[in-house]
C-alpha cells in the first residue's frame, strides 16, 4: 500500500507544492469572491431592488410608447420593443375593462 507523503515538495505534476502562505492566500481571495456574489446576489432579489427595477422598465417603456405616438416608431432594441408592445396591451386590457364597468354600470340604471 502506497501513501503520498505529507512532507513530499512536490505535486504529482512535478509543480512545487504552494506554501501555507499561498494556500491561505487563496483561501481569502475565494472567500472574498464567495462574499461579493452573495452581495450581488442578495441586492438582485431584494424587493426594493426589483421594484426599482420594474419601475425603471416602466418609465422606459412610457417614454418608448410616445416615442411611438410621436413618430419615432418602435425601438430597435428587441427588449425595449417588447415592453412597448406589453405596455401597450395592458392599456388596451385596461381600457376595455374599464368601457364594460361603465356599459354594466348605465345598463343597471
Amino acid at each position: 500500500m502506497s501513501q503520498q507523503s505529507t512532507t513530499d515538495p512536490a505535486l504529482p505534476n512535478g509543480a512545487p507544492a504552494p506554501t501555507r502562505k499561498e494556500l491561505e492566500s487563496e483561501v481569502q481571495e475565494a472567500r472574498r469572491e464567495l462574499g461579493d456574489a452573495l452581495d450581488q446576489l442578495t441586492t438582485r432579489l431584494s424587493p426594493a431592488y426589483q421594484a426599482s427595477q420594474l419601475a425603471r422598465g416602466t418609465r422606459q417603456a412610457a417614454d418608448d410608447a410616445k416615442g411611438l405616438f410621436t413618430g419615432a416608431g418602435l425601438p430597435e432594441d428587441a427588449p425595449r420593443s417588447r415592453n412597448v408592445k406589453i405596455l401597450l396591451g395592458a392599456a388596451a386590457v385596461g381600457a376595455a375593462a374599464l368601457a364594460a364597468l361603465v356599459v354594466k354600470a348605465v345598463a343597471r340604471r
